[in-house]
């Protein structure tokens, strides 16, 4: 059993009742009614049922921890010796099975240390609902005779800070817009809170919410943002820290945002499975799915439709959410703030969707992107298939970023000598630096350079040849800067390469001294230069390297040096492919021509077919074995690049839960492949899938027919792929407007057999 459809989070009502009269709450003052049937107080025997469902439930799905809330009304009405019975009954059939992190959200008025000791000893944290200053914590939170609240709220969480600062999990804070955002917040922050929840008014498209202008709710927070931002991030904000987060394609921490499957189940006071309490603003009963904890294991109550419509990711969203382009992390809003009574139920944009937006665009510019960030205006270029020379130039100027952290690291490891000039061409000519460091097998050194030992492709120790490539580097850094160096480089297999310049052999020595001085290399006791060649088509130029020591990291043998005879086939069937490539395939030429600076010669397989390959560490490269026919040099082209692309994208965005260990069905292989591998291939093969399609056209009826059976072959697993993707459950915010954009591309296509 997998655990995609496991619920970790559970709100378990121990009380039905409230000491308070907020009249913006969502139980007692909004359309769904039922608390008035139920029994005020949660029975013992009714929380061990619990209990043990979630434990089953629990060790099915093989869940390392599940998060409990106790919940109300108000939880500490239960009073400190009944909670302590509940909270008993909750841990015992948990024992051995799971972790519980343990948490009670309460307005705090009835608070003390009978209370504290009792949640101490439980390891219970607490969260305090205060909505910010004295004036707009009364606007709402009254006792029901309408005295205030606020200093007994004030005096709870003055409790947690002073004497039980390890309870104490952080303030919740309900919007207002007829508040000052400023003072709410400042009031807030002043109790040193942990941590700080602003949650949205629960409203819907018939109860909308007051709305004195078009984005009121985002002005206000936006004002709150803003100085969060200017005082450095004081205080985990979690809808800021998740629209950080998710926008960069990461996790949400709330519900409100995000793509992430919902996985909250709700338990009454009488045992009923409910949905999320939001619902409750919806109408009367939309939270009910008619399971209890008697009669009803969680697997079934998870399969409940409302509690499945809630984990369907971008494809449960309306048409308007998945064409926006905050999607990724809005996820549509609060699911119960989507509801319309006009028949179309849940599936509306969020009633706060303008507000939303705006939030979501001006935290995202304030959050500072790293430069190697990619916007999502690349990531959707990318989604295609294609990416624009835009998309592709953010990924190469990420790269680049990249690399020099990465050099930088393995540097700092490496003799003081060589980093001490690599780290001068840095400073005085960075642009020669990121030259030098461009060629793709620099990067590929150092990734294996800085592996940790335990790692299967890790050297066993720092080798003289390794060490002799910071030396190599700095010394063509130098050159390109016209700077003067003077270095003991490594000599390897009877010579010293200098990263995309070439190769000159040195006979008998284990190392040599390179010069640079006045634009010119000198290597004693050197033979002549053996070049890196270059490969032309029209104005594009590319590297054969043949030479690098570092360049055999493909998935099959790196051919040695190629002989005249066999540069010169590879030089005209580059032309031709090229040729190909620009005339058919414009949309794919521009990214490769931007980025593909280096082609690896490979062994050729002795029963003629195929070979290619992209390693993961070496951007900008491929590795190809030069086929029969320039056509197939320019598919392998195409598809190879695509690794490249996707390759680059995840160095930077998350795409997917790395933690997703399942082995998924490729159509392609016979061998079932981790979920990366299947994103890899299905991104790459849409290229394969394109180039078969268009030569269908093709004016010799020989090769168009050819074109049809691989198009034939090709498309349906493709979309088979991507279907596969999108239904594992493991896919981020970002990973689900990726993978859909790839689908898109493949059905905008007319299938296989049909006209167009």
């Amino acid at each position: 059993m997998t655990s995609s459809t496991a619920l970790r989070q559970f709100v378990l009502k121990v009380h039905a009742r409230c000491d308070l009269a907020c009249d913006h709450c969502y139980v007692y003052e909004h359309a769904d009614q039922s608390w008035r049937a139920r029994p005020a107080g949660m029975p013992v025997a009714t929380m061990a049922r619990t209990a043990r469902r979630i434990a089953d439930h629990a060790a099915a799905h093989r869940l390392t921890e599940v998060s409990v809330v106790l919940h109300g009304g108000e939880p500490l009405l239960a009073g400190a010796r009944r909670l302590g019975d509940l909270i008993a009954a909750l841990r015992q059939p948990l024992r051995g099975v799971c972790d519980v992190d343990l948490r009670v959200h309460t307005n705090g008025v009835l608070l003390d240390h009978r209370f504290c000791e009792l949640f101490r000893e439980q390891g219970v944290k607490v969260g305090i609902s205060l909505d910010g200053d004295r004036a707009a914590n009364d606007r709402h939170r009254l006792y029901r005779d309408g005295r205030s609240s606020y200093d007994k709220a004030v005096q709870a969480v003055g409790l947690l800070r002073g004497r039980y600062p390890e309870l104490f999990s952080g303030l919740l804070c309900t919007i207002d817009v007829a508040n000052d955002p400023i003072a709410v917040y400042e009031a807030l922050v002043a109790h040193r809170p942990p941590a700080i929840d602003f949650l949205w008014p629960h409203h819907t498209w018939d109860a909308p919410p007051p709305r004195p202008s078009a984005t009121a709710y985002a002005d206000w927070l936006i004002a709150i943002a803003d100085r969060w931002f200017d005082a450095g991030r004081p205080v985990p904000v979690r809808i800021f820290d998740s629209i950080v987060s998710a926008g960069r394609g990461g996790a949400s921490f709330t519900e409100s945002l995000g793509l992430e499957p919902a996985d909250v189940l709700v338990v009454e006071t009488d045992g009923s499975y409910e949905q999320a309490d939001s619902l409750k603003t919806a109408y009367d009963g939309a939270p009910a799915t008619g399971m209890d904890v008697f009669h009803h294991a969680v697997d079934e109550a998870a399969g409940h439709p409302g509690l499945e419509a809630r984990r369907g990711g971008l494809a449960a969203l309306c048409a308007q959410c998945r064409e926006c382009p905050v999607v990724g992390t809005c996820g549509g809003g609060l699911f119960a703030h989507r509801y319309r009574g006009d028949g179309s139920g849940f599936g509306n944009p969020s009633v706060y969707c303008p507000d939303l937006i705006a939030v979501i665009e001006h935290v995202q510019r304030r959050a500072a992107r790293p430069a190697h960030a990619l916007p999502a205006a690349a990531l959707r270029s990318l989604a295609t298939g294609y990416g624009d020379p835009d998309a592709i130039g953010r990924l190469r100027g990420a790269q680049a970023v990249g690399r020099r952290v990465l050099v930088a690291k393995a540097g700092a490891a490496g003799p003081a000598a060589a980093f001490d000039v690599l780290r001068r061409v840095a400073e005085s000519a960075p642009e020669a630096f990121d030259s030098a460091v461009a060629h793709p097998y620099v990067r590929a050194w150092a990734v294996r350079r800085l592996r940790a030992p335990s790692e299967p492709s890790a050297p066993p120790e720092p080798s003289a040849a390794d060490e002799g490539m910071l030396a190599a580097l700095a010394c063509t850094a130098a050159w390109r800067a016209g700077m003067s160096a003077e270095l003991t480089v490594a000599v390897r297999d009877g010579a010293v390469y200098l990263p995309g310049i070439g190769r000159y052999p040195v006979a008998g020595k284990e190392s040599t001294t390179v010069r640079v001085r006045d634009g010119a290399l000198h290597v004693d006791a050197a033979g002549e230069l053996e070049p890196v060649r270059h490969l032309k088509a029209g104005t594009f130029s590319v590297a054969l390297d043949d030479l690098d020591p570092y360049r055999d990291c493909h998935e099959h043998p790196a051919a040695a040096r190629l002989g005249a005879e066999g540069f010169a086939r590879w030089q005209a069937s580059f032309e031709e492919a090229w040729t190909l490539l620009e005339k058919e395939y414009a949309e794919y030429a521009p990214g490769i021509a931007g980025a593909l600076t280096t082609i690896v010669p490979l062994e050729a397989p002795r029963d003629g077919g195929s070979v290619s390959s992209a390693a993961r560490d070496a951007f900008g490269s491929v590795g190809i074995a030069l086929p029969a026919r320039p056509e197939m040099l320019c598919l392998l082209l195409l598809h190879e690049f695509q690794h490249v692309k996707l390759g680059a994208v995840l160095d930077f965005v998350d795409l997917y839960d790395a933690r997703d260990d399942r082995l998924y069905h490729a159509p392609w292989r016979r061998d079932p492949r981790p979920l990366e591998g299947l994103l890899q291939g299905t991104y790459a093969h849409i290229a394969v899938a394109d180039f078969w399609r268009r030569r269908t056209h093709d004016r010799d009826p020989e090769t168009a027919a050819e074109a049809g059976r691989h198009f034939a072959d090709w498309y349906p697993k493709t979309l088979e792929a991507v279907r596969t993707l999108q239904e594992s459950g493991a896919l981020t915010g970002l990973g689900e407007q990726f993978v859909a954009g790839m689908r898109r591309t493949l059905e905008g296509w007319p299938a296989p057999g049909t006209a167009g």
